[in-house]
């Protein structure tokens, strides 16, 4: 596929082969925040420079994305940016604060609060920073491996704009479901609306697969996950098929819904091609119910990086054993902490490339 008219043959595309379920030589890897500060060159890009601008400079999010290929050979690489410029695009303020994290200076408090958002986002004027970005690193990324573009999911942003940042209980945002429900279904559907727009221009500036991050599901109970999660999650899948589906484009999508054990079965029936597990998951049981419905990725402990090379080792062997090599694609449980070893995290790589060799071709 071309990027604006320049074609680049993609050299290694197992991870998009083992998206669909299709066979694969190995099994590919990649991690959630490969791009981020266990590495001494992204500290060293990042140093002195505000988070948000960083990631409204294609230059610098295309460096940040391009680095740890340089360094790994991970067989995919995620566009470097942030699940919070979908807020910033409805027109809320938010700053990243050392020591702190993303805080939203003015959140949400009640319904009426819901008249400062933008009704109608202009996705390429508000955004379009990331499409610059990722289509810069199509370039520069040479057909090496497929580019990966992503989204916060709707009741995860929602709960960062209600809480204003990192919150333990979330209590603030589910005190909305339950005291607001309309008023929570109608934020929920404003950000879908944004998000599907947003996950469209993604493609069209050259992403070859899409993520969506539930990061707050597991703070959800069964019924309120099936009421303000999953249906979004549906609805943002299907209506962005429908439109590549129109262009004759089909990318694979991923959904992550971290620690919604309970939703396994509906979210292997959402229009999702690949399920992300967190580590608190047997591999062995997510086959079973999922019913091969579905590719899976992940989830080792990312703490299991902390571990010994040679134990690392013994941990991958293992995952692969329960997750078996078709229709998976190795990953952590969650993303990379800033105090990991580089090397681990090669080690961590290269077993998944070498056990799953020897895998797959004893079979």
């Amino acid at each position: 596929k071309g990027v604006n008219g320049v074609l680049y043959e993609l050299k290694n595309d197992t991870f998009l082969r083992a998206a669909r379920g299709e066979e694969t030589q190995h099994v590919p890897v990649w991690c959630m925040r490969q791009a981020g500060r266990y590495l001494p060159e992204f500290r060293e890009s990042r140093a002195g420079k505000d988070f948000f601008e960083t990631c409204r400079s294609p230059e610098a999010c295309c460096e940040l994305t391009l680095q740890p290929l340089r360094r790994f050979p991970f067989d995919a690489a995620i566009i470097f940016s942030d699940i919070l410029v979908v807020p910033q695009a409805m027109g809320m303020d938010v700053q990243m604060v050392p020591g702190k994290g993303p805080t939203f200076p003015e959140p949400l408090k009640e319904p009426e609060d819901l008249q400062r958002l933008r009704v109608k986002v202009d996705v390429d004027k508000e955004l379009g920073y990331v499409f610059r970005a990722i289509t810069l690193t199509r370039h520069k990324i040479e057909g090496k491996v497929p580019l990966i573009g992503f989204t916060g999911a709707p009741w995860t942003l929602m709960s960062y704009m209600i809480e204003g940042g990192g919150s333990n209980t979330h209590s603030k945002a589910k005190r909305w479901l339950y005291r607001h429900p309309e008023a929570s279904h109608i934020l929920l559907r404003m950000l879908t609306d944004v998000i599907v727009e947003y996950l469209l221009g993604q493609v069209a500036a050259g992403a070859q697969a899409l993520q969506v991050f539930e990061s707050h599901a597991g703070i959800l109970g069964p019924a309120e996950f099936k009421d303000f999660s999953l249906p979004y999650l549906r609805d943002i899948a299907r209506r962005v098929k429908d439109k590549l589906k129109e262009a004759g484009q089909d990318v694979p999508m991923i959904v992550f819904a971290k620690d919604a054990h309970y939703g396994l079965e509906d979210l292997s029936q959402s229009h999702y091609e690949v399920v992300g597990l967190d580590w608190t998951i047997d591999p062995r049981s997510a086959r079973e119910r999922t019913g091969g419905k579905v590719s899976l990725q992940g989830n080792m402990d990312p703490c299991a990086l902390y571990a010994p090379k040679e134990r690392i080792s013994d941990i991958v062997k293992k995952m692969l054993e329960g997750f078996g090599t078709r229709g998976y694609i190795a990953n952590l449980g969650h993303g990379l902490y800033p105090d990991m070893e580089p090397e681990n995290v090669g080690a961590f790589v290269e077993a998944v490339h070498q056990h799953s060799k020897l895998m797959i071709k004893q079979m």
